[in-house]
């Protein structure tokens, strides 16, 4: 396992900085979230700043995934939207796009992964009928990621159409892919109930390409400072371990921008401990 933070954390910063800083502290791995000023993938100098980000991850011998959930980039009006879900089938083949840029973002940079969920279900459909248009966004993306080799790790989120890993399970029976892999965030299964968490991480060890960690209080979707909130990490972890996950482990903490060095700083020094050896 490799220690790791998301760039979303950091969006004071210039995304090379924010890289650069991370490694200072110790980290391992990063989740870089492509946003206006981070690999944004709709500039023309996309391809540049990938290929020097690639010779930054190098030379700072740091992981990566490539991570999708920016709030506003594709709509300046409404966070996270367009999505698979979006009523509009023009809306939504402008999140299929997003998608596939950020597949060619991780192949270029070697990322483990690339990250994304389901979005938010706005209109008035069945469930029936909202997995089936879920489904068929999903699977230009499956097709494009097996394409280029690219692992997918999908990330059920409280309060969007796939939030519980039952949700994720029925999603699973319609997708046949070995490229359709998890996004496990592990306070999002406290949030929800879904515990004792390491049960879900032996349960769904097999699929896991990417670890989102924070501290959380159950009921509640606010991601917190470790120590804030109610998770026991130590079992957690270990739970990692048995089930042999060998990729990153990155603290998400979007909110803490403010004082994103010194959060950045606390969460190592908490977390790096705990990490088994």
């Amino acid at each position: 396992m490799r220690l790791g933070y998301n760039t979303n954390g950091l969006a004071h910063h210039d995304g090379f900085q924010a890289v650069e800083l991370l490694a200072k502290i110790g980290y391992e791995s990063v989740a870089i979230t492509l946003d206006q000023h981070v690999l944004n993938p709709f500039r023309e100098n996309f391809s540049d700043e990938l290929a020097r980000m690639r010779e930054l991850l190098e030379r700072l011998n740091l992981r990566s995934v490539v991570e999708t959930g920016a709030r506003f980039l594709l709509d300046p009006w409404v966070k996270h939207e367009p999505t698979l879900l979006t009523a509009e089938p023009e809306a939504r083949e402008r999140r299929i796009d997003f998608l596939r840029r950020a597949i060619d973002a991780a192949k270029v940079l070697g990322s483990d992964c690339m990250s994304f969920w389901s979005g938010i279900l706005r209109d008035e459909i069945d469930e029936h009928t909202a997995m089936e248009r879920l489904v068929a966004g999903l699977q230009p993306v499956i097709d494009y990621a097996a394409e280029q080799q690219v692992t997918l790790g999908f990330e059920p989120e409280p309060g969007m159409f796939i939030d519980t890993m039952a949700r994720y399970d029925a999603l699973l029976e319609r997708i046949d892919s070995p490229y359709f892999q998890l996004t496990l965030d592990l306070g999002h299964l406290h949030c929800l109930g879904e515990v004792p968490i390491a049960d879900y991480i032996e349960r769904y060890g097999h699929q896991l390409a990417n670890i989102h960690i924070e501290d959380m209080r159950s009921g509640v979707h606010e991601h917190l400072m470790f120590g804030e909130g109610e998770i026991d990490f130590p079992p957690v972890l270990a739970a990692l371990s048995r089930v042999g996950y060998a990729g990153g482990v990155h603290v998400e903490l979007s909110r803490h921008s403010h004082e994103g060095p010194q959060a950045a700083r606390r969460a190592y020094e908490f977390l790096k401990p705990l990490m088994p050896l």
